[in-house]
């Protein structure tokens, strides 16, 4: 048996562990599953003969060696700023590694010795980062074998809840951590290249800013603004492209609603607020206005952020309960973007019948023999239930299924790397589209500049 250790359990090694159970009979595979909580750990096994839970706090540095040692390949699911232990343990007692977080700093700097030792580091090899990369790259590579040049890349991502599910005013539910749905954006300015020009978008000004995108089937979405796509310039080989720009996808109305919070500074997640504690909403929202001896706080929101009573953005703010001085924040030196994060949990919450979507659209245009052209790739992937939801499939299986391939001596390139070559892509891509993860390309006209 090849010994595969799974850290952390969490809600996205569903279908990661769902898909190496359903291969260890074929594959010869015994799974371990370590989490800090045992009980998590067992529920995942699902009581399959070829796996087994163990209680795994990775803070504990003999079980955590003790651990790594006994396995073939380790995954790390933890949160990103965890795994460069592990990682470095995998170096020591020479076991590949995949994860599906971006490459730190930290984890770049084990190149060099995970190559020494004939190790496969992969990392960002989850929806996006991950399934972006996949399918970003099978359509540049085939461009570039025709002898083409790219000169246009826009790529859109969201984590949506699905059409049957979309029962609200926002057209949107937590699919993933709240938290960074309330900070998304923060922490500088957007930036990217529009047409040759560097473009960059301020925090305040970014939800304002935002493109359409039209999803056969699934009709129209919204699109604002990543905060760094620059950095994919350099790895997706596109340094003399004319427009490179990423961003996050959600239905069409939620970005200007959205930015009322924004412009109030309900996101503002830098200073603590006092009582936070024993404060209803009600209270809350007017932290955010003006003093007045009679207007109410309702008037006074809606004059502050010019919203007429027959505006649907005041009927969304409504449908939050926000105004409700019954309700307790109940949260202690609390910052304002956590209160928002409570007070939208309540309507956000994904219920037990309903099911998430994922959307991806590329757009990628394309000079081939002085003729521009342009490729659209989509793809929507519909949750199964509230365990193996959309996120939960399209963040797990391209993991598990390139932890095989390494296995399996398919992957062999050593090093930390991002998925961006052809022994990567082409097979879990090409597997990906069994579990209903497929995109559709067309050609379509060219909408750069002319």
């Amino acid at each position: 048996m090849r010994n595969i250790l799974i850290i952390g359990a969490g809600r996205s090694a569903s279908s990661l562990i769902k898909y190496l159970l359903e291969k260890s009979e074929t594959e010869k595979l015994h799974i371990t599953i370590g989490d800090l909580s045992l009980e998590l750990a067992q529920k995942k096994t699902q009581n399959h003969k070829n796996a087994s839970a163990i209680a795994l706090d990775i803070f504990d540095e003999n079980q955590r060696k003790k651990e790594i040692q006994k396995a073939d390949i380790v995954i790390s699911m933890l949160p990103a700023h965890l795994h460069i232990e592990v990682a470095k343990d995998c170096i020591t007692h020479k076991k590949h590694m995949v994860t599906a977080s971006y490459i730190s700093d930290a984890m770049q700097n084990l190149d060099a010795a995970a190559k020494e030792n004939n190790l496969v580091f992969m990392n960002e090899i989850g929806l996006d980062p991950g399934i972006d990369h996949l399918s970003a790259m099978k359509v540049l590579d085939e461009i570039r074998e025709k002898g083409g040049k790219t000169i246009l890349f826009e790529s859109f991502c969201g984590g949506l809840v699905a059409p049957e599910s979309d029962n609200n005013l926002w057209n949107y539910k937590f699919t993933w951590a709240p938290r960074n749905v309330v900070l998304a954006g923060q922490g500088g300015a957007a930036k990217f290249i529009q047409e040759g020009t560097y473009k960059y978008i301020p925090y305040h000004k970014l939800f304002r800013r935002t493109e359409f995108l039209e999803v056969e089937g699934y009709g129209k979405f919204e699109g604002y603004a990543n905060r760094d796509s620059l950095k994919y310039r350099g790895v997706y080989g596109l340094d003399d492209a004319l427009t490179v720009y990423r961003g996050t996808i959600r239905r069409v109305g939620y970005s200007k609603a959205w930015d009322m919070f924004v412009q109030l500074g309900m996101t503002d997640d830098s200073y603590a607020i006092d009582d936070s504690e024993t404060m209803s909403y009600r209270e809350f929202v007017n932290l955010f206005l003006p003093y007045h001896p009679t207007d109410s706080v309702e008037i006074k929101l809606r004059y502050k952020l010019k919203i007429d009573q027959d505006d649907v953005m005041w009927d969304k703010l409504l449908e939050l309960d926000l105004f409700n001085p019954n309700k307790t924040v109940g949260i202690k030196n609390a910052t304002p973007a956590q209160v928002l994060e409570k007070i939208l949990s309540d309507s956000w919450a994904l219920q037990p019948n309903d099911k998430d979507m994922i959307v991806m659209y590329h757009k990628i245009g394309y000079e081939l023999k002085g003729e521009k052209k342009q490729i659209d790739a989509t793809m929507v992937c519909l949750g199964d239930d509230q365990t193996y939801t959309a996120m939960a499939k399209t963040v797990g299986l391209p993991v598990a299924m390139a932890t095989l391939q390494i296995l399996n001596g398919n992957i062999k390139t050593p090093g930390v790397q991002l998925p961006l070559n052809k022994e990567v892509y082409l097979p879990i891509l090409q597997e990906l589209e069994e579990y209903g993860v497929v995109f559709h390309e067309k050609e379509v006209e060219y909408k750069g500049y002319k």
